[in-house]
């Protein structure tokens, strides 16, 4: 009855993503199955997705056009990634204007990805922009597919990433992220082993250990942004296919020590959540503090952790 009664709260017809996602993503309908199209239809018309398209610019950007990056979390590159992750794709053409500038104005000579002022592709915006061109529907543009091959080249040797050349480190989730929904038919060799090398070195700190232990991590957000937590790591890992590792184990026992009786979970926080150097960095230097943005109120129930949560339990099953 806990798993029915979260169920039929997120097909709720208040959030037309969240009722899109769970009959295609959850209960697998398929696309042309009546009840799914007619939520993706009113994606852009009711809801979280109709919300953030009604504050966007005609000519595709959000706050301003002359950064597609600042202010965090406010401008285009912010409000695509959650866009992406509502279902939306290149289809609408409020998506494709904005898809093109952002291609347009992120897209560096040596493959990557990397917002305005540096020239190099950076991991963290490669890595999420990958992620969300993907889910739009860019899974075959020229960019794209360089994109993935940075991510090859520029990976550790030993496996994973490093975001701002400080080492691997598992802050450094977005190349695995964006693996995880590029269609393995279009895997190279370079691509099949960044990626195992990648689960392997995730695993290995069963998705949580690294130093001492940063309380953020164990806590669930929406959107995430650039920041790492274990629904993170737990949302790529099995997508990826290593559901049944037994290294997942912390992982998932928290995930379900994290659930309600009601069968939902909540969303514990809203980024920037940090803690520590980063925080104090913060505020001395108030100019740079992003400005927060949430769909849900922290410390209620989401449905957009609840969806996901109940999207890695799933695929934990399957691999049993």
């Amino acid at each position: 009855m806990k798993s029915k009664s979260a169920l039929d709260w997120l097909l709720e017809d208040d959030q037309p993503s969240v009722r899109f996602l769970t009959l295609t993503q959850l209960l697998e309908r398929p696309l042309d199955d009546p009840e799914v199209v007619a939520a993706k239809g009113m994606i852009t018309r009711k809801g979280w997705a109709e919300e953030i398209l009604a504050k966007q610019d005609r000519e595709g950007w959000w706050v301003s056009g002359e950064s597609l990056y600042r202010p965090k979390y406010l401008s285009a590159n912010w409000m695509l990634l959650i866009l992406a992750d509502l279902g939306l794709t290149r289809s609408d053409p409020r998506i494709k204007r904005a898809c093109d500038i952002w291609i347009e104005r992120f897209s560096r000579a040596d493959g990557g990805f990397a917002m305005e002022g540096s020239n190099k592709g950076h991991l963290c915006t490669t890595g999420n922009a990958t992620r969300a061109l993907v889910q739009f529907g860019y899974a075959d543009h020229p960019a794209v597919r360089s994109a993935f091959e940075w991510l090859v080249t520029n990976r550790d040797k030993n496996g994973g990433w490093s975001c701002f050349g400080s080492g691997r480190n598992l802050d450094s989730w977005e190349g695995m992220s964006a693996f995880a929904v590029y269609p393995t038919a279009k895997w190279t060799e370079g691509m099949k082993s960044a990626v195992e090398l990648g689960a392997e070195y995730y695993l290995g700190k069963e998705l949580h250990k690294q130093g001492g232990e940063y309380p953020p991590w164990y806590r669930f957000h929406y959107p995430v942004h650039y920041y790492y937590d274990l629904l993170v790591g737990l949302d790529f890992i099995t997508a990826l296919g290593y559901g049944d590792d037994r290294r997942l184990r912390f992982a998932l026992n928290l995930l379900r020590e994290k659930r309600r009786p009601d069968g939902k979970w909540n969303l514990d926080a809203l980024h920037p959540d940090v803690e520590g150097g980063v925080a104090e960095w913060y505020a001395k230097h108030p100019k740079h503090a992003p400005t927060p943005f949430g769909l849900e109120k922290s410390g209620e129930a989401s449905k957009l952790i609840t969806l996901k949560a109940m999207q890695v339990l799933n695929r934990v099953d399957e691999s049993i």
